[in-house]
């Protein structure tokens, strides 16, 4: 049952990482600014931010698996809508409610890892990010070739659109209210340290760290395409193959949960962040050879997404006791995704005025040693075990 669920957030993940690719076409149609199809591209989480905690005080008083169908509908719905739209503000209305759907399903699905895999909480959120990673590897390339195909952005939409609306009968029929709503009291012991109240020195850090992380993942997943496309001259195809290498890379999740589960969480999430800021600035230096690109965008899906977002995701979760897991996930949802809702819009507009090279400087580079000072700070003797 936990991998029907799996297979759906494959489904939001092949949703969540269409658009970028498909934005050099949305911009030429509606000519939009770089800014602003920046935005686009990562204003569904905005979505994700402003569900994020609402969803867990849901999820106290409703069944996890009818929040989590409500989630996936809401978001197909944006998906398909988005190819209604008359202009730049609707079109921005409809990618938004995209993230409140996502918000919705990651919230539910972090929340059951916490339950039922409390002793290996890290490595059950590496699952999930390998799904996530699977939909990255997937939507590039089934997006770009149905784009080549039918030389229209909107036809990709309405497919992947569809295709999430097929998964809420499945898991309606396959997912049983005893797996989705029942907390495994075997485990239970395994996480009864933690702190008692999500305002504690382990949760703020985590917090302002997830705050950077959304800066950095989101500006990378949000404008790296347009990059791609619009500075190096790659055609929709090949852009679509290097985003592939990207989710290849973020498969690594699963040795990143791992990972986390093991190492101390002040040196993990510490030489993460060192290590994607030194990445970024790499990426939009400007090397065009393609070959140079797929290197750089698997080692960059391994260390921000496979471990990066894994583990500030797992050390959110492990910073409060078991009660308080679906508080502590809305907590992570809204701050990660509440920063990376500008992420994509503040790429853009240092690209524009200053070039890629200076954006992956500020907003990858400088940001990442931020939040690897602030991983010093952490006390993993505070955290569940």
């Amino acid at each position: 049952m936990f991998g029907v669920l799996l297979a759906s957030y494959v489904i939001n993940a092949m949703d969540r990482q269409l658009f970028p690719l498909l934005a050099p076409d949305v911009r030429r149609e509606y000519s939009f600014s770089l800014a602003n199809i920046g935005l686009l591209s990562t204003i569904f989480t905005l979505g994700l931010a402003v569900a994020g905690v609402p969803t867990g005080y849901l999820l106290a008083r409703l069944s996890r698996k009818a929040v989590l169908q409500v989630g996936i509908g809401i978001f197909s719905a944006g998906t398909i809508l988005t190819v209604l739209s008359t202009g730049f503000l609707d079109m921005l209305a409809y990618r938004a409610a995209t993230g409140i759907g996502e918000a919705m399903q990651f919230t539910v699905l972090l929340a059951i890892a916490a339950s039922h895999f409390s002793g290996r909480r890290a490595a059950a959120i590496g699952w999930i990010n390998f799904c996530f990673a699977l939909g990255s590897i997937v939507s590039p390339i089934l997006g770009g070739l149905a784009l080549e195909v039918y030389q229209s952005w909107r036809i990709p939409m309405l497919l992947f659109g569809c295709l999430g609306l097929l998964a809420i009968p499945v898991v309606a029929l396959t997912v049983k209210p005893r797996f989705t709503e029942t907390q495994n009291k075997s485990n239970e012991r395994a996480a009864l340290s933690g702190a008692t109240t999500v305002f504690n020195r382990n949760t703020i850090l985590l917090t302002l760290m997830s705050l950077i992380g959304g800066l950095v993942i989101y500006g990378y997943l949000g404008m790296y395409p347009t990059f791609l496309r619009e500075s190096l001259h790659y055609s929709s195809t090949a852009a679509g193959t290097v985003m592939s290498a990207f989710g290849i890379g973020a498969m690594g999740s699963i040795v990143g949960g791992w990972l986390g589960d093991r190492w101390s969480p002040r040196f993990l999430l510490g030489a993460a962040f060192l290590c994607s800021g030194g990445l970024g600035y790499l990426l939009f230096h400007g090397s065009e050879p393609m070959k140079v690109q797929l290197v750089l965008s698997f080692a960059w899906g391994f260390v921000v997404s496979g471990t990066l977002h894994v583990n500030l995701a797992g050390y959110h979760v492990k910073a409060v006791q078991s009660g308080l897991a679906n508080r502590a996930a809305g907590i992570f949802v809204t701050s990660l995704y509440g920063s990376a809702a500008v992420a994509g819009y503040l790429m853009g507009l240092i690209a524009a005025h200053g070039g890629w090279l200076m954006a992956g400087e500020i907003q990858l580079l400088l940001l990442s040693l931020v939040g690897a000072a602030l991983a010093l700070g952490l006390r993993p003797d505070q955290m569940a075990l």
